[in-house]
Order: C-alpha cells, then sequence, then structure tokens
C-alpha cells in the first residue's frame, strides 16, 4: 500500500482571462456599471501604455484608477472583489476542480491548482471557484485608508514564469527571496514533468514553452473562434503548445479526458521511476 511519500503531486495552473472566464474579467461588472465599451477601454490603454513607453498591465490598472476617481467611485478591494462575482465562467468550472481532485485521488495522485494572471487578483478572488486555488499569482493594487492608490504588483507574460519556479520549489510567498536559491531538482516539491498548464493567448506562451521544454504539458484553450483555433495549431506546429482543446470544463469533455489522461501518465511514470529506483538499490 502506498504511503503519503509515494504520492506524486500534480499542479494545474492555469491563466484566467478566457481561459476560466469567457472574456476579460473587467469587461464583466467593471465595464457594465461604468457603461465603457470594452474596445475603446483596451485601445485607451494600449495608446497610453505607448505614448509613455509603459508596460500594458501598469497601463489598464492606472485607467481603471482614474476611471473611478472621475465617477467619484472608491476603488477599494471589496469593490473590486464584488466585480469579480459577476464574472461568468466557462461551461463545467464549477464542478471541475472536485471532479479532477477526486480522480486523482482514486488514482493515487495529489492534485493542486493554482492561477497565473496577468488580471486582478482581487476581482479573481471574488469568483466561486477562488477557493479552489492553493495560490492566486495575478496583479493587485496597493491601499491606503482603503482605497487603491498604486499597482503592488504587476504580472507581464514573462513575469508569470517566476511563479512557475515558486510553484517548482514550493517557495510560494511572492515576498520570499529564496526563489532564486539553488535547489536540487529531486527534492523539489512540483517537478515540471508533474504540471499541467492552461491558457489561451499570446501572454502564456512563455510558460507554456517553460513547461513544455521541462517535460510538463501545455494545453491551449479555446472557444468558438476559427481564426484563434488556427492560431493555436500554429503554436502546436512550431512546438509551443502540446495539446489543444475546447475550454470546456464539463465532465466528459475533450478537456476533461485530456486531463485524465495525462494524469494517469504521471502517475504510471512515478510507479516506473519507483520501481526502477527500487531495483537499483535505492
Amino acid at each position: 500500500m502506498e504511503n503519503n511519500l509515494t504520492i506524486p503531486k500534480v499542479a494545474f495552473i492555469y491563466d484566467f482571462d478566457k481561459t476560466l472566464s469567457t472574456k476579460n474579467m473587467q469587461e464583466f461588472s467593471f465595464m457594465q456599471q461604468f457603461s465603457i465599451n470594452s474596445t475603446s477601454f483596451w485601445t485607451e490603454c494600449g495608446e497610453f501604455a505607448n505614448s509613455h513607453k509603459m508596460d500594458q498591465n501598469l497601463a489598464y490598472m492606472y485607467i481603471m484608477l482614474k476611471t473611478c476617481q472621475a465617477k467619484g467611485v472608491r476603488l477599494t478591494r471589496e469593490f473590486l472583489v464584488n466585480c469579480g462575482r459577476d464574472i461568468e465562467l466557462l461551461p463545467g468550472l464549477e464542478s471541475w476542480f472536485e471532479r479532477v481532485n477526486d480522480f486523482g485521488k482514486n488514482h493515487g495522485v495529489a492534485v493542486e491548482h493554482y492561477i497565473i494572471s496577468s488580471g486582478l487578483k482581487e476581482m479573481i478572488e471574488g469568483t466561486s471557484i477562488s477557493k479552489y486555488f492553493r495560490e492566486i499569482y495575478a496583479s493587485s493594487f496597493l491601499y491606503e485608508d482603503g482605497v487603491a492608490v498604486w499597482p503592488a504588483l504587476a504580472i507581464d507574460y514573462t513575469g508569470k514564469t517566476q511563479h512557475i519556479y515558486r510553484i517548482n520549489k514550493g517557495i510560494l510567498n511572492v515576498t520570499d527571496p529564496r526563489i532564486n536559491d539553488n535547489m536540487p531538482h529531486n527534492i523539489r516539491p512540483v517537478p515540471f514533468t508533474n504540471m499541467i498548464y492552461i491558457g489561451d493567448s499570446a501572454t502564456d506562451i512563455p510558460c507554456m514553452r517553460l513547461v513544455m521544454k521541462s517535460g510538463g504539458n501545455a494545453i491551449g484553450v479555446y472557444q468558438n473562434d476559427e481564426k484563434h483555433i488556427a492560431y493555436l495549431n500554429t503554436l502546436i506546429k512550431n512546438n509551443k503548445l502540446n495539446f489543444i482543446a475546447k475550454a470546456d470544463y464539463e465532465e466528459n469533455s475533450e478537456l476533461d479526458s485530456l486531463v485524465k489522461e495525462i494524469i494517469l501518465k504521471i502517475k504510471h511514470t512515478e510507479n516506473l521511476n519507483a520501481i526502477a529506483k527500487a531495483q537499483r538499490g535505492q
């Protein structure tokens, strides 16, 4: 019988916008209550970033802050969490995490879930699924007297990879400098080979490539967009993705079946490695 020391750990790592939600998170309650057109908002953010040679994520956070100030709305943490409650999630997500966890448990695998997003942590925390994530790595604001005044953290597409290493090494606190310390691979709690990264766009490519080249699996998800499907197929041909699947998290969907196969593969590989080590007297 297996003991806890022999149970492999599998980490599901998700982008958020258009990976778990149907649209960018700001396009729900935040823009709707101010009657903001999403195309105009993102165009303004892009132009502002370009004119000031500014990071895109810092630009959208600044525009959100200025919008609230202009409308006389206090941009508090509670305000953003409440905006998150209205985010529309993709099909099947309400039951996805417990189903995947149970599948892993039934096959001798411990499953953990993480978010790495350029969106806002406060909004993600307002969703019904936030309780399932061991850590949510996302951009966030600094608050003074309860009101947002400055970005506390902004995660861009290359900065996302830092958090892959945090998960790999088990150094989850974003302020912990030990992330740069040397750690032998054989004692890292979540091997790269046991990672499943799920994303949808170009901003996920650095994470996808890191996970892939290290022996893990990267899955590109799409909604009903033929152009997007063609783009993801190009990424597969260029060895930037392992698989693509529709962003449908319902039981027995293509994505559901795919991740179950990957979990079984990880478990079988761990079993074979354990047998080999035992036979070598290790």
